[in-house]
């Protein structure tokens, strides 16, 4: 993998939901000199529910962009999803197996069930956050800081599928991941003991269970302001949904006042870098981050 290009599959939440991270994402790769190479004719992944009606269709709708990275000869794809980033990973997995890659391969190719048609099943699939850390590195973030996040405490939150189960997914800590930890401390930030760290927000259950989300992002808030914390620093399109534009539903469900704004991890680097507010997308955010930034200094 060249570091000046890395292949890139943006999700389709990046359109709409969390353009914010899009926008930011590439923003900060841009002021890294990494160059963000977009799969051509790229679709959706399965996101959360193909699997549950089919696995071999499910992994089709991944190995779709695994096939286009492979056919454009890139081993390595990146993505900023973690819901994304599963799925692919998922697909390329299971199609070790050389009886479910010609099943794959049937729906890919009018039904030529040929297992040595191309699906991408060796293209290696990492997150921004994991090419961030470990290719571009913490010592290459913090040259490129030109106003420091002194004065913000942040907790990182990572989420439940961004580095598990272990064996699938193979980076950073399944249980205590440091990755953006680091890359918020090279950023100047400063980051707090963050117990639930990879504690489930609710997932996908905002519309069917608002319960379950309230109260499984309710701690997750109560928890990162009893640690001090001015604002919680995320790295999923779903876990960001979940605790800051569901924040006011969660503090009615619980009887909670939290004001906390849910940063993306590279919207912060960004106004770490110099960048202006627009160009990460700081409008976007329902939790107002003036306040805490101002207060640190940062706007």
């Amino acid at each position: 993998m060249s570091l000046a290009t890395v292949a890139y599959y943006p999700g389709c939440s990046g359109g709409g939901t969390s353009a914010e991270y899009e926008k930011s994402t590439q923003a900060v790769f841009r002021a890294l000199g990494v160059r963000l190479e977009e799969l051509p004719d790229w679709s959706c992944c399965g996101s959360t529910p193909a699997h549950t009606v089919n696995h071999v269709l499910s992994a089709a709708l991944s190995a779709r962009n695994l096939a286009i990275a492979a056919t454009a000869g890139h081993s390595v794809v990146t993505t900023p999803c973690p819901s994304c980033l599963s799925n692919l990973r998922t697909a390329a997995h299971k199609m070790e197996d050389a009886e479910f890659r010609s099943q794959v391969s049937a729906l890919l190719h009018d039904g030529a069930a040929d297992a040595d048609v191309e699906t991408g099943a060796d293209v290696d699939v990492r997150s921004t956050l994991q090419i961030l850390a470990e290719e571009v590195g913490a010592q290459a973030v913090q040259e490129k800081v030109r106003k420091p996040l002194s004065g913000l405490k942040v907790a990182c939150y990572y989420g439940c599928i961004m580095n598990r189960p272990p064996g699938l997914m193979q980076f950073d800590d399944p249980e205590h991941p440091m990755a953006m930890d680091r890359l918020m401390e090279a950023c100047g930030a400063e980051v707090v003991p963050f117990p639930l760290k990879v504690e489930c927000c609710g997932a996908a259950f905002g519309m069917p269970r608002r319960d379950i989300v309230s109260e499984l992002s309710g701690r997750l808030l109560d928890a990162a302001a009893d640690c001090g914390a001015d604002a919680v620093v995320a790295a999923c399109p779903l876990c960001q949904m979940n605790l800051d534009m569901r924040q006011g539903q969660v503090n009615a469900a619980r009887g909670s006042r939290h004001v906390l704004p849910v940063f993306y991890f590279t919207q912060l680097m960004g106004l770490s870098f110099g960048l202006a507010p627009a160009d990460v997308g700081l409008a976007k955010l329902v939790v107002d981050p003036g306040p805490c930034l101002r207060a640190a200094g940062v706007l």
